[in-house]
């Protein structure tokens, strides 16, 4: 049962994880993206598409990347050049992606609410020789998919990137003060247009990893707020992608778990709300933690 927990968790981990590294680049630069979910919505959707007319999972993983991206840039282009507000823009775009992509089920191929696609290529999953039998180490390493490995891959990379690359100085340096970034030579906009570029990437792969990934379908609501834990799992990382990632760990456990409930006559209605609940006292927990350390510096 251990062996089960641990490999579903991981599993549950893998979008979130993705979405919330690419919340982190775009939070560094200055922006927090509520829209994470909408990206996540269209990638899947993509993904799906393409690895069942293309037959190539690599192509559809380019392809939900980029509509991701694609997303991220108009909603960016709305928030640095016409100053919306990042809060409302961010919640705009997820009930659009929704409306849009139930319009597009319907009148495309005659569905509602769940697509489903002959021939579709799923991601392949890397087994281990020597080491899928072994326990707890097995379900950790071996039966993941290429995206849960490139998740994890990611950690160290970002974390990289921010403090020993001049790129992620940049970044920093912008989401620090947008006045003080000029006052170097930077171009602040075009950064933060970047970093949330990167945030719709991984948000679309995070969705991409849904479809073909997960359960070989497309459902309007197949992301389950995923996105908006994401956004808490970077919040509860504090901008450090490390931090970050056990954050997104943990929400995944809470997702694997209420699923291992489920089956065991626990009532579905309640047990689905519970990584939801997590989130909320994980954020009232760190909001009590930092309203405690201001209250002992003054």
């Amino acid at each position: 049962m251990l062996d089960n927990l641990i490999h579903a968790a991981l599993i549950m981990t893998t979008p979130i994880l993705l979405a919330a590294l690419g919340g982190l680049i775009n939070r560094t630069g200055g922006i927090v993206n509520i829209g994470l979910d909408s990206m996540m919505l269209f990638g899947a959707m993509t993904a799906l598409i393409v690895a069942a007319d293309n037959g190539s999972w690599l192509l559809a993983l380019a392809v939900a990347g980029g509509t991701g991206a694609f997303i991220g840039g108009l909603m960016s282009l709305v928030i640095t050049r016409l100053k919306a507000n990042e809060i409302i823009v961010g919640l705009g775009f997820s009930i659009v992606a929704t409306g849009l992509a139930r319009f597009i089920l319907k009148s495309t191929y005659g569905v509602s609410g769940t697509l489903r696609l002959p021939d579709v290529t799923r991601l392949p999953v890397i087994d281990i020789p020597g080491v899928a039998d072994v326990p707890v180490l097995g379900a950790m390493l071996s039966g993941h998919n290429v995206l849960t490995w490139f998740a994890w891959g990611m950690v160290p990379a970002a974390a990289w990137f921010l403090v020993r690359t001049r790129a992620g100085l940049r970044l920093r340096a912008t989401g620090a003060g947008e006045k003080a970034a000029r006052s170097l030579g930077l171009r602040p906009l075009a950064i933060r247009d970047a970093s949330t570029l990167f945030a719709g990437f991984m948000a679309g792969l995070a969705g991409a990893y849904l479809s073909i990934g997960l359960v070989g379908i497309f459902n309007e609501g197949i992301t389950a707020g995923r996105g908006f834990i994401a956004l808490a799992a970077f919040y509860f990382g504090r901008n450090h992608p490390v931090m970050t990632a056990l954050g997104a760990l943990l929400f995944g456990f809470f997702d694997a778990l209420q699923i291992r409930l489920q089956g065991r006559g626990f009532p579905p209605e309640l047990v689905q709300t519970l990584p939801y609940v997590m989130v909320i006292v994980i954020l009232a927990m760190l909001a009590w933690s930092a309203k405690k350390r201001n209250g002992a510096r003054t």
